[in-house]
């Protein structure tokens, strides 16, 4: 009897460890409702129109401006792993500090990235210094 215990014990634990698939689970609700659909679902981008954030290395080069990029977009053209790319991106205003700062952590991990956590107080300090 005892074990079938042990195994049922066994079931609910894989059950439960296989429901979160990320360490960032409302980061990753975000990027799916609000960047997905440009930055596709893998973050590989959209060719040469949509850079990728799957191993770019502009998160890294530029992660001081990523905050204000998510709130106020970017008009300038930029290179992301020695690809050029001047397609404008729209900002999304409405989101919290708090939603681009799950952004931005599920972001910098996802995809093969590690690229370190950032801060709540570091997002909101980036965004009061918006251009």
């Amino acid at each position: 009897m005892n074990k079938y215990y042990i195994f049922f014990a066994l079931g609910v634990i894989m059950y439960i460890s296989s429901c979160q698939t990320t360490r960032f689970p409302q980061g990753e609700a975000a990027y799916l409702a609000y960047c997905a659909s440009c930055h596709m679902e893998d973050g590989k981008g959209l060719k040469t129109l949509i850079p990728p954030l799957a191993q770019a290395d502009y998160l890294q080069k530029n992660s001081e401006d990523l905050a204000c990029i998510i709130r106020n977009g970017l008009r300038a053209p930029i290179v992301v792993n020695g690809q050029a790319y001047d397609q404008p991106m729209a900002g999304i205003p409405n989101l919290s500090d708090v939603d681009i700062n799950n952004i931005l952590n599920y972001i910098k991990n996802a995809w093969g990235n590690d690229y370190g956590t950032i801060k709540l107080s570091e997002v909101q300090a980036q965004l009061e210094g918006c251009k």
